[in-house]
C-alpha cells in the first residue's frame, strides 16, 4: 500500500490501527515519529489525509451527536468517519435509543465502534468538548442553553439564524426562549463568516436553501453589479431535505414521477435569505422564492433571476464571481457556457455556480447546485467545527461527489 508523505507526517491510505491512534491522546509521542493509516472512502483524495503542519491541536476532539437518527446526523457520521481528529464520544436519538447507528442505517454498519445511541437526558457533557445539534427547530434552544459554557456547539437547526427574535417568532410560530444566546450565535456561513466562526462558541449553521442561494448572489450585491429588486429564485431540493420523518406529502406516490411545489410565500428559509441579502445591500431586500420537491433522494439547485445594474455585462457578473471564489475551496465558478447539475455534486461539499445571459436584455440567469445534505447541512457543519476547533476547515470533506 502506498504512501503519501506531507512534510513530517507520513499517511497511508489504509485504516487507522487502534494502537497507532493513541498518540493523539498523548503529548509525550512527536508527530514526526508516527506512520498513520487513515480509514478513507474509496472516494478520499490524499488531502484527506493530510495532517497539516499548521494545524493548532494534535489530541482528539471528543464530540457528542445530537438527533444522530436524521438525516444530517447520518451524514455528519458519514464525514465523520474520515476525520483524523473528532471522536464521537455519544450519540442520541429518542426513539432509537439503546441501538447502534448501524439497526438504525445499515450503509453505515462499518461504524459498529460507536457507542450505542441513548436519549438526551442520558448525554454526558463532560465527556466532550463539542456538540453537533441536530434536532428539528424549537427543542434545540432549551438544549443548547443547559449546556456547559465550554463546550463548542454547532446547530444545523433554525433556532440561531435569525437574529431578530420577533422574525423567529412570526416565522416559526414560538417564541426564542434563549435571546440572550441569539446575540452570541454566529451565523455559520463558512466562506463569508470564517474569521468570526473561528473565534465562535455556538455556531447557527445556515439552511440548504440559503447556502445555494447566497453563496452566488452576495459577492454581486456586494458589489453593485445587480439590482436590489425583482430578485426571483426558482429553488428545487432532494426529498431528504424535508426530514425523515413519516409524513403523507413524502410518501413515495406523493412525490415520484412529478414536482411538488410548497411554502409558496411563506417558506421559513425566506427571512434568513433576506437577511444575508440585506447585510450586504446595506438595504432592505425582499425576494420572490419558490421551493420545490423534485423526486430524488439528494441535491439542490437554485436557479436566480436577476436585473443587471445599469453598464453591467454577463462577463461582469462571471468575473466577480471568480475572483471572489478563486482562492475557494469547496465553492467553484465553472467554466463559461458550463451548466451545473445536482449529479456533480452528490455526496460532496461544493457548491457549483455559472452565470447566463437571459434572453430579456439587463437581465441574468445564476444557477447553483449543493448537495442539500453536505453543503446545505452537515458538510457545512463540519466545516465549521474545524475552524471552531483549530483545525483546517477542509478535514474530513474531500469526499468527491458520488456519480454516477
Amino acid at each position: 500500500m502506498s504512501a503519501t508523505t506531507f512534510g513530517s507526517a507520513c499517511i497511508d491510505r489504509g485504516c487507522f490501527m487502534k494502537d497507532e491512534f493513541n498518540f493523539l491522546k498523548s503529548k509525550k509521542l512527536h508527530l514526526r515519529k508516527q506512520q498513520l493509516c487513515v480509514r478513507a472512502s474509496a472516494t478520499a483524495t490524499p488531502q484527506t489525509l493530510q495532517i497539516a503542519k499548521n494545524d493548532a491541536r494534535l489530541e482528539q476532539v471528543r464530540v457528542g451527536l445530537l438527533g444522530a437518527s436524521g438525516y444530517t446526523g447520518a451524514e455528519l457520521i458519514r464525514v465523520l468517519a474520515n476525520h483524523p481528529y473528532f471522536k464521537i464520544n455519544f450519540m442520541t436519538a429518542e426513539r432509537k435509543a439503546g441501538e447502534y447507528i448501524g439497526s438504525v442505517f445499515p450503509h453505515l454498519i462499518s461504524q459498529d465502534h460507536l457507542p450505542k445511541m441513548i436519549a438526551v437526558q442520558d448525554a454526558n457533557f463532560s465527556d466532550v468538548d463539542a456538540v453537533f445539534c441536530c434536532l428539528p427547530h424549537g427543542t434545540t434552544q432549551d438544549i443548547i442553553k443547559g449546556l456547559p459554557n465550554n463546550l463548542k456547539v454547532v446547530d444545523l437547526s433554525a433556532d440561531f439564524r435569525l437574529r431578530n427574535i420577533a422574525d423567529y417568532e412570526e416565522w416559526y410560530g414560538q417564541p426564542h426562549r434563549a435571546p440572550e444566546l441569539q446575540k452570541e450565535a454566529v451565523y455559520g456561513l463558512t466562506e463569508f463568516f470564517r474569521e468570526e466562526i473561528k473565534g465562535a462558541r455556538l455556531v447557527a449553521n445556515p439552511g440548504c436553501y440559503p447556502t445555494s442561494i447566497q453563496l452566488p448572489l452576495v459577492p454581486l450585491i456586494k458589489a453593485n453589479l445587480i439590482q436590489n429588486r425583482n430578485i426571483i429564485i426558482d429553488a428545487k431540493s432532494g426529498v431528504s431535505g424535508a426530514g425523515r420523518g413519516a409524513k403523507e406529502a413524502l410518501l413515495y406516490t406523493e412525490i415520484a414521477e412529478g414536482i411538488h411545489s410548497y411554502g409558496i410565500t411563506s417558506h421559513r428559509h425566506v427571512p434568513e435569505i433576506e437577511q444575508g441579502l440585506c447585510d450586504a445591500a446595506n438595504s432592505e431586500i425582499t425576494v420572490s422564492f419558490t421551493p420545490h420537491l423534485m423526486p430524488m433522494s439528494r441535491g439542490m439547485q437554485s436557479t436566480i433571476y436577476v436585473e443587471m445594474a445599469q453598464g453591467v455585462s454577463i462577463e461582469d457578473l462571471y468575473q466577480q464571481l471568480k475572483n471572489s471564489y478563486e482562492d475557494e475551496e469547496f465553492v467553484r465558478v465553472l467554466t463559461k457556457n458550463a451548466v451545473p447539475h445536482t449529479r456533480n455534486v452528490r455526496g460532496s461539499n461544493y457548491c457549483l455556480i455559472n452565470v447566463f445571459p437571459d434572453r430579456i436584455p439587463g437581465r441574468a440567469i445564476i444557477i447553483s447546485v449543493i448537495d442539500n445534505l453536505q453543503k446545505g447541512a452537515s458538510g457545512q457543519a463540519l466545516q465549521n467545527m474545524n475552524l471552531m476547533m483549530g483545525f483546517k476547515e477542509n478535514l474530513g470533506l474531500h469526499n468527491q461527489p458520488l456519480f454516477p
